[in-house]
């Protein structure tokens, strides 16, 4: 493709800024729209299941009735395998999207996470072909997929759909090499197909804004100045073939951070990359648990179990001997599952992006309870 705008950050919808309430806070999100298109940045990310469909709505809000069509690209997602149990109900989610966001067609539109066990969802549903029905029609501009396996069916998908324009995977350099993820022989395949990537999870969910003690040292040893998911985001960017690099942004503050490092975007020096490969090497050195906080486990969990929330409590555990874990624990399991409530149905494990073991590293979070 030749016609992809060079804009190197984008902003993820996923973990928008909340109210008191709980609902989105628009006000919040406008402002960070506003300084996100004052900087220069075009690309927005949201899917027809980031928060329920709110995501969908609030962008609408923000975004598509406060200004021209033309000052923005947008991008979302369908998903086969959530809130769909049919061909009808799959199709009918590029519909609601359409209505929800009001953006009239999209930039970007995607099949939303595709792993092991659902991308023959895609297939038995004809959505490939659907959505390249929809792009015949104007209604999408460019169609491609997200994508969370093996190299192995990556590279079957590109072959079977040579016809899908970009791929989204994964990328952040805790796991470049994290054969679970499988970040770099992922984008290797993308740049053997001239595909290009949206990058997600450049920060992992948040671990690498505020990362274990040992890289902390090493990054805080370069006084440059930059904060901690700036290096990450910096390190997405500078690989070749970057549409975007989506950062899901919650706050004002983390807008303003991306916007220091990314407004006149510059690669990664040499020295950088070392710097880089040395916190590669600590994560390598550490056991904490690799959880992005998707929540894609919680869906259809049957004993309403805040999985992420609890791996979170593991893992601040693991830094900090002083973390009061026992409180921290009752406090995110509060009216809902614990640990010890795990059925060990398995439907967690399917659904996990990371595919951790989750039913084992549950037991392991069983301690907690006292």
């Amino acid at each position: 493709m030749t016609d992809f705008p060079n804009r190197k950050l984008g902003f993820g919808l996923m973990r928008l800024p909340k109210a008191a309430d709980g609902a989105i806070d628009i006000p919040q999100v406008c402002e960070m729209v506003d300084r996100f298109l004052d900087a220069g940045g075009t690309y927005f990310d949201t899917a027809y299941v980031y928060d329920n469909g709110a995501s969908e709505a609030a962008i609408r809000k923000a975004l598509v009735d406060r200004y021209p069509r033309e000052r923005y690209t947008l991008a979302t997602k369908l998903c086969a395998w959530i809130q769909a149990h049919d061909e009808a109900s799959a199709k009918q989610q590029f519909a609601t999207s359409l209505s929800r966001t009001g953006a009239g067609y999209f930039d970007y539109y995607l099949l939303h996470a595709l792993q092991r066990n659902n991308y023959q969802k895609y297939d038995e549903y004809r959505l490939w072909d659907f959505v390249q029905e929809q792009k015949a029609k104007g209604l999408i501009r460019h169609a491609g997929f997200s994508f969370h396996a093996d190299p192995e069916l990556l590279e079957q998908l590109l072959t079977a759909h040579p016809e899908a324009d970009f791929v989204q995977l994964q990328i952040n350099y805790a796991d470049w090499e994290n054969p679970g993820v499988a970040a770099r022989r992922n984008w290797e395949i993308c740049r053997a197909h001239n595909k290009p990537v949206v990058v997600m999870e450049p920060v992992k969910g948040g671990i690498l804004a505020d990362p274990i003690p040992s890289v902390r040292a090493i990054l805080d040893a370069e006084q440059n100045g930059l904060s901690y998911a700036s290096w990450a985001i910096r390190f997405a960017a500078s690989l070749d073939g970057i549409l975007s690099v989506l950062s899901g942004m919650s706050s004002l503050a983390q807008m303003e951070d991306n916007l220091r490092s990314m407004r006149h975007f510059v690669p990664l020096s040499e020295h950088e990359q070392d710097v880089i490969r040395a916190a590669q090497k600590a994560l390598d050195a550490d056991r904490a648990i690799p959880c992005t906080g998707c929540h894609y486990c919680t869906g259809g969990c049957p004993m309403q179990i805040p999985i992420p929330e609890i791996f979170t409590v593991s893992n601040r555990k693991a830094g900090s001997p002083a973390f009061r874990t026992v409180r921290e624990y009752n406090i995110v399991t509060q009216g809902k599952g614990r640990a010890s409530d795990c059925l060990q149905c398995g439907q967690c494990e399917a659904a996990c992006p990371q595919h951790l073991p989750i039913i084992e590293l549950l037991e392991s979070c069983k301690a907690f309870e006292q």
